[in-house]
């Protein structure tokens, strides 16, 4: 298998051509004749993955945040993009488009979260996810229901009512709660905001959760892994990168990730 077999394939998955003006996808670093037997899978492409990528002898590194995003003015020898070029390992970076896919970001945050009847959430420009929990849940218990599905501590307004209907739009996606709201859901899901959002959504009486940019997006690895790995079945071995997220939480003298 070649880098573009894998490229062509998640182009498949996640068309490159539905990504954002904005955004920077594709295969970014490397050469796209190059063979390729072992793959890993990141969300975020950092030192500690790159010598994983090494470890494993992997020809190819696919992330979803891009390993380039602006332009750069001038690149190092002790830079991280230098060590990846020099290491001769290809990276494709899938994100916006992943986001937005069948099967992407958003459907698997919403099934982690045991959502059903899922539909594409009105405005959000087809990143953003709606559907029904199996029962109503008081909203603090939706809110301990969303950090245990995701094994993390989450930030959120509280209201004395019950959410069944839940939006869900991983990592920056505050710009969908009112749209979320409108289309009737009790409650969203996303990874990050600004204090303002909380403030309108307290007032409006509705569940805004923020539960980790990278938490609610680092599930897509494992199920691009498994998709990928039906797709070349032996022929190419996907291993997803042992990741944890660069922010810890400190409560009193206890700090954890």
């Amino acid at each position: 298998m070649l880098v573009s077999d894998i490229f062509k394939c998640i182009d498949e998955l996640a068309p490159f051509n539905t990504c954002e003006e904005f955004d920077n996808v594709g295969l970014l670093v490397g050469d796209a004749q190059k063979n390729v037997k072992n793959v890993l899978i990141a969300l975020d492409l950092t030192s500690g993955v790159l010598n994983q990528a090494k470890n494993i002898n992997a020809e190819l590194i696919i992330t979803h945040h891009p390993i380039i995003f602006k332009p750069l003015k001038h690149i190092y020898s002790d830079d991280l993009i230098a060590q990846i070029i020099n290491s001769g390992i290809s990276v494709i970076c899938a994100h916006t488009n992943l986001d937005k896919a069948n099967d992407g970001v958003n459907d698997v945050l919403a099934e982690i979260l045991e959502l059903k009847d899922v539909k594409v959430l009105g405005n959000s420009l087809g990143y953003g996810r709606i559907g029904r929990l199996n029962k109503k849940l008081s909203c603090d218990s939706f809110i301990k229901h969303v950090s245990k599905k995701l094994s993390t501590s989450v930030r959120a307004t509280r209201f004395d009512g019950c959410v069944e209907t839940v939006a869900v739009l991983g990592g920056a996606g505050e710009f969908a709660w009112s749209d979320a709201k409108k289309s009737g859901a009790d409650a969203f899901v996303t990874g990050e905001s600004k204090h303002h959002i909380f403030i309108e959504a307290k007032h409006n009486n509705f569940c805004f959760v923020e539960a980790g940019h990278f938490e609610t997006e680092v599930l897509v690895c494992k199920a691009l892994k498994d998709k990928l790995q039906d797709e070349f079945e032996n022929q190419v071995n996907f291993v997803v990168a042992n990741q944890e997220s660069p922010v810890c939480f400190c409560c009193g003298d206890d700090i954890w990730h």
